[in-house]
């Protein structure tokens, strides 16, 4: 991992700077500068579906992370650390704060399958390189309604932006896969049982239908509801053959002691790095 600019959890303002001083990989300057124009630009006169992720980027809340690699170990021990690190502050700061992640594109051509492929390969690393249990309250069982993917000790909500979807603006990146966390306590007060999230709803899918120019996606649900599944929500299928039909994680309440943190790291970690 001998990029500049890479694996350190970084702070708006930080990232924004680094690009503008070429401190970051080409690969990484793409990422951001297509993750930030989408977010605060329209298309077709329409915003980006999702206000909440609009406004947190247009007030510089999101921490962010280049990761170099989709498999590379150090690459992935950096990656999981900085998400780590990122779960011991987001509390502190403004706003709602998610985790932003930018994977190098690969060296050839990925398909939808390789993608889904890839994903699930870095939550199976993170949920077996965990250093906290997975939380009592929340199953182990995918298929369940209240299932939804743990680390650190929280429930979080991964969302993927991926190529592949050129007929899906609103989940679309040109450069590779990216990946937002959004720790479940983020969503308080607008979720589904709220007259806020109700409202929140419908306007994100409204909005979504007129910016996508299709439907919202038939997998898109409401965690908890019974019938819903959030596993296969966060690298919505494109192509019913390329994706998988069971949720591919293996999750236990025992699962290998997890390593330390990597000794190889880069110096500046932290998010209070500017």
């Amino acid at each position: 991992m001998n990029e500049p600019g890479v694996g350190a959890l970084l702070t708006q303002e930080s990232m924004a700077a680094r690009v503008e001083a070429g401190e970051m990989p080409e690969w990484a300057v793409r990422h951001f500068e297509t993750f930030t124009d989408a977010l605060l630009g329209e298309r077709d006169g329409t915003p980006f579906p999702c206000y909440f992720g609009a406004n947190s980027v247009r007030d510089g809340e999101p921490l962010y992370a280049a990761v170099p690699s989709l498999v590379e170990k150090d690459a992935l021990f950096a990656f999981r650390d900085a998400l780590l690190e990122y779960l011991d502050v987001f509390r502190e700061m403004p706003g709602r704060t998610s985790f932003v992640t930018f994977f190098r594109p690969p060296d050839r051509e990925f398909s939808e399958g390789d993608y889904h492929e890839a994903l699930w390969h870095l939550l199976q690393f993170l949920h077996v390189h965990d250093p906290e249990p997975w939380p009592e309250d929340i199953p182990t069982d995918p298929d369940d309604p209240e299932w939804e993917f743990c680390f650190g000790g929280e429930p979080m909500f991964p969302t993927c932006r991926a190529p592949f979807y050129e007929g899906r603006r609103s989940r679309y990146c040109p450069v590779g896969l990216e990946i937002t966390f959004q720790p479940r306590s983020l969503f308080d007060g607008i979720t589904v049982d709220t007259e806020a999230g109700r409202q929140a709803r419908e306007t994100i899918q409204s909005r979504m239908e007129e910016y996508d120019g299709v439907c919202p996606h038939a997998d898109l649900g409401d965690w908890g509801v019974d019938g819903d599944r959030e596993w296969p929500q966060y690298l919505f299928r494109e192509d019913a053959a390329e994706s998988p039909d069971e949720c591919p994680i293996v999750v236990t309440r025992e699962h290998p002691k997890a390593a330390p943190p990597h000794p190889n790291l880069p110096p500046e970690t932290g998010a209070a790095d500017d």
